[in-house]
């Protein structure tokens, strides 16, 4: 009997588990394969180092500098060598490993190779989850569950918190790993805005190595082909720039949705359960980016746990606690914020995001409030629009 399952050991999972084992709890970690490596860009901003200062001893590729550009190739350049902390480029398979063994150092219990399907019920009530292995079915029982598996979440489904995903409450991207030589600064990222709402990336890793993909947002998933974009964008004239050889040998390849309509406030938590990381929407509806909110969505959900467990009420009337957690309530207002500036961004295919970086260029007020947007997922203050539309 564990005091904790978390079904899902990606970022938000594995940061949840390390706190309850931290804490003296009993957790189980449960993951469908830890050699499975996520589709991601896998930039991530300096928060990172508050939750995992560990990170400045590994050997992950250091970023200094992001440059944008609007679907005409408008674009600006940012630096902050001297004035921010770096960021890092990761491979997710190498990264998310590494978290895992924090938490399981931790103490928490890690089970790889079980997919979880359906939960364990008696008298009504949610006992524990099923899980399929390669040694067949297996249980395992506990006061709360945790859904962190991802959008493909056969759980989050079953919990009857949230419905099937809506093909236009979703986005969807394709990228790769790359060896072999180019011109990209290797301290900066690049961001290529499309007019339609999608946009690009290039992010440099090391030995000439880089991450490169790009992705659809929203209803405009409906109306393009990933395949076809993809094609297109590896194949564009300004790419190629940086992108001289014929040949670059592949290394992983892969396609993935995420969720595209911010956080599933009305989806969080139920009787001794809440949802976690990309299954509960934290993902920026505008840079993609949800690393970092997805753990932060994991330290809030373990301690509202380790509440509960105290209380000896691990009711909805408890867990609650996690949604209206202050960092959370920041969290859901700015994506709201973000998701209603993107319709903007994205209207006449795309001028608006024209707009924006060429202000960016010649207002340096105006491009950190752009670089916040995009780099910490920060909303933008209300004058933001209106300078936008003011601007001839």
């Amino acid at each position: 009997m564990y005091d904790v399952i978390i079904s899902g050991a990606g970022p938000a999972g594995s940061k949840c588990a390390e706190i309850l084992a931290k804490s003296g709890y009993k957790v189980a970690l449960i993951e469908k394969d830890t050699n499975w490596r996520k589709p991601c860009g896998g930039s991530i901003n300096s928060r990172i180092f508050k939750y995992y200062p560990q990170l400045r001893k590994m050997n992950f590729h250091r970023i200094n500098g992001i440059k944008i550009y609007s679907a005409d190739f408008h674009n600006f350049e940012y630096k902050w060598r001297d004035a921010l902390d770096y960021s890092i480029n990761v491979d997710r398979l190498q990264f998310d490993n590494f978290l895992r063994d924090i938490a399981v150092d931790a103490g928490a219990e890690l089970f790889d190779k079980n997919l979880s399907y359906d939960f364990i019920t008696k008298e009504n009530q949610r006992i524990g989850i099923k899980t399929k292995s390669p040694s067949g079915l297996r249980e395992y029982y506990g006061k709360i569950i945790i859904i962190a598996d991802g959008m493909s979440s056969k759980l989050a489904k079953r919990s009857g918190l949230k419905k099937k995903w809506k093909t236009e409450d979703i986005g969807i991207a394709k990228c790769a790993i790359m060896e072999g030589e180019n011109s990209l600064d290797k301290e900066t990222i690049s961001l290529f805005f499309k007019s339609y709402k999608g946009y690009g990336w290039l992010f440099p890793l090391e030995d000439n190595k880089f991450n490169i993909g790009c992705g659809l947002i929203g209803e405009d998933s409906l109306k393009y082909n990933l395949n076809q974009i993809y094609k297109e964008f590896w194949n564009d004239p300004n790419i190629k720039k940086f992108l001289s050889k014929k040949n670059y040998r592949k290394i992983w390849e892969g396609a993935y949705p995420l969720p595209g309509q911010g956080i599933l406030e009305k989806s969080l938590y139920g009787d001794n359960i809440m949802l976690i990381g990309d299954v509960a929407g934290f993902v920026s509806p505008m840079s993609g980016e949800g690393i970092c909110p997805s753990i932060v969505s994991g330290k809030v959900a373990a301690e509202t746990a380790i509440n509960a467990i105290e209380s000896e009420d691990i009711s909805k009337l408890t867990l609650k606690n996690y949604k209206f957690h202050p960092t959370i309530k920041k969290i859901a207002r700015s994506f709201k914020l973000t998701l209603s500036l993107v319709d903007f961004c994205f209207e006449n295919q795309g001028q608006n995001l024209s707009k924006m970086f060429k202000i960016a260029e010649h207002d340096d007020a105006f491009r950190e409030k752009v670089i916040n947007m995009f780099l910490f997922s920060e909303a933008p203050p209300k004058d933001f629009i209106m300078k936008l539309k003011s601007e001839n």
